[in-house]
């Protein structure tokens, strides 16, 4: 029996009628026929401006992943949250835009979030991606080393000036700054981005923070290597640890292009290696600081029983939890509950903007298994609870 099961605690804040519109979400997502032909859908109608579908996906998907289009609108589910004890993390959802324009005016919003959220301990941290600052393929140019021209050498100094105005401003305003992992091919230069970040803005504490995706390979010894680094140039890690989100796409391209697959071989491997991830960051809790982001109960456990075998107290500044707004509550409430440091990720941005986001985190519910299960029998669980 896992003890996240209290679902009196979970949803002490949704109505019957919110849980029971929650429920029929979660049913539809659980179709994987019906969510791959209903994201399509939804993409396409609108990206095309159809007059109705805003309103209902605003009353639904929307509602359930997101806090709302601005900021301002997002507050009221920010201090919801933080009534219970679960800081928000506000994620600017905008995607699949590679314009220098929108890179900037992407740059600017994250630091205006910065500066919303100075003195509110509901928010602890900022995030970004690095393809909101830059174009995957100059990334993977640095990558690989390519040879650049001048415009592209240009164009990445510009992304360093986004990268390090950003890291400069939480550093200014003690915020801590997360940078979101992507896909492999353009993760090296994002991760020398994020090395040479750390060491100029956490030399006091770590300020930045870089995402580890435990079902690659590599990852570990990696972590192992930076921490190395980080001891030779005096300076603290940040890292938020998560699974991955990239699997199929990360194989395709792989056998496509005929290189090794750079992903776990099975999900019991990728398990193992989370694992150790905990491992590690336990044993190295003076220099390493860490964000668990994981909607796996085993792991969050796993992180718990840890912290009490070692004498870490709950709310220790070097260890949080996180899950996504709008999914396990079960997890993060639990936690909240027990003292433990937990902040959710809050999606926030205009309708049409984030409508990516949202169709990509259906087709992941679809395909992380019992993902969806999960929340459908929690939340029957809770209304058949109210309804004895």
């Amino acid at each position: 029996m896992s003890i996240f099961n209290d679902t009196k605690v979970a949803f002490a804040d949704k109505s019957d009628a919110q849980l029971r519109k929650a429920y029929w979400m979660f049913k539809m997502i659980e179709q994987p026929a019906l969510t791959s032909l209903g994201t399509s859908v939804l993409n396409f109608t609108v990206h095309n401006n159809f007059p109705f579908v805003k309103s209902v996906v605003k009353r639904t998907l929307f509602e359930q992943f997101c806090g709302g289009e601005t900021r301002e609108e997002s507050m009221k589910a920010v201090k919801q949250l933080f009534k219970r004890g679960v800081g928000s993390i506000f994620d600017y959802s905008i995607e699949g835009k590679e314009d220098e324009a929108t890179f900037d005016a992407v740059c600017q919003e994250i630091k205006d979030i910065i500066k919303f959220s100075v003195g509110n301990p509901a928010i602890p941290f900022i995030v970004f991606k690095p393809t909101a600052f830059g174009r995957i393929d100059l990334y993977e140019a640095i990558g690989n080393g390519s040879e650049l021209t001048s415009s592209q050498k240009e164009e990445w100094a510009r992304v360093v000036k986004r990268f390090d105005e950003v890291c400069k401003l939480c550093h200014e305003h003690s915020k801590k700054v997360m940078v979101d992992a992507e896909e492999t091919w353009m993760q090296d230069a994002a991760d020398q981005l994020c090395e040479e970040m750390m060491e100029k803005y956490n030399q006091e504490k770590p300020i930045v923070w870089n995402t580890i995706q435990m079902y690659r390979t590599g990852r570990l010894e990696y972590m192992e290597e930076n921490l190395q680094r980080a001891k030779e140039r005096n300076y603290f890690i940040g890292y938020k640890i998560v699974r991955g989100a990239y699997m199929e796409k990360e194989r395709a391209r792989a056998a496509e292009k005929g290189y090794p697959d750079p992903i776990q071989p099975t999900k019991d491997a990728s398990d193992k290696n989370y694992n150790a991830g905990i491992d590690f960051v336990m044993q190295n809790l003076d220099k390493v600081a860490a964000f668990f982001g994981t909607h796996n109960e085993v792991s969050s456990e796993l992180v718990m029983d840890k912290m009490k075998a070692k004498g870490i107290e709950n709310n220790h500044p070097n260890v949080y939890f996180g899950q996504l707004y709008g999914m396990s509550d079960n997890i993060s409430f639990f936690l909240s509950d027990k003292g433990y440091n937990v902040a959710k990720y809050l999606p926030y941005g205009p309708v049409k903007d984030v409508v990516p986001y949202l169709t990509r985190r259906a087709r992941e519910n679809t395909s992380v298994a019992g993902q969806t299960g999960r929340e459908l029998g929690l939340i029957k669980k809770e209304l058949d609870r109210r309804n004895k």
